[in-house]
């Protein structure tokens, strides 16, 4: 059940369209916050989490933990049902995030449940390394 996303306000709107604008990525509160400021409205850490929180229980925005050393990521999901079926990789150079549906590795996921019962979220899967982009920029400068 989707849960009521408060009033509106031009924070609130703005944090949803910066998360809309950049929903190929993940971001964090910092991002959020120095583009607020940069669009000429500020708003505290507390609050932006705050209205995180509510667009993360509404189900349109969903909260990446990667681990216990850095910072929640957040990305928004047009449709999370389909994003539940398929993995991602992260771009370490750009930060781009990509939807990867792959018969291979929805065929290593079936053998881990099947072989070592052990049920892999595709979720919480995240394949770390660079995109075709930022690997044909590093190529293009060392030529």
């Amino acid at each position: 059940m989707k849960k009521d996303l408060g009033y509106k306000t031009s924070q609130k709107e703005m944090l949803l369209d910066f998360l809309v604008k950049n929903k190929e990525k993940h971001t964090n509160v910092q991002e959020i916050s120095t583009y607020l400021r940069s669009e000429g409205t500020p708003v505290g850490t507390a609050t932006i989490y705050r209205q995180l929180d509510r667009l993360v229980d509404s189900g349109i925005v969903r909260k990446f933990v990667i681990d216990g050393k850095t910072g929640a990521c957040y990305q928004y999901v047009e449709n999370e049902k389909e994003c539940r079926e398929h993995f991602h990789l992260k771009c370490l150079i750009c930060g781009k995030l990509i939807h990867l549906s792959c018969a291979q590795l929805i065929g290593i996921n079936r053998h881990i449940a099947e072989h070592h019962g052990f049920i892999v979220d595709p979720l919480q899967t995240v394949f770390y390394g660079k995109c075709a982009e930022c690997s044909a920029s590093e190529s293009e400068t060392e030529e």
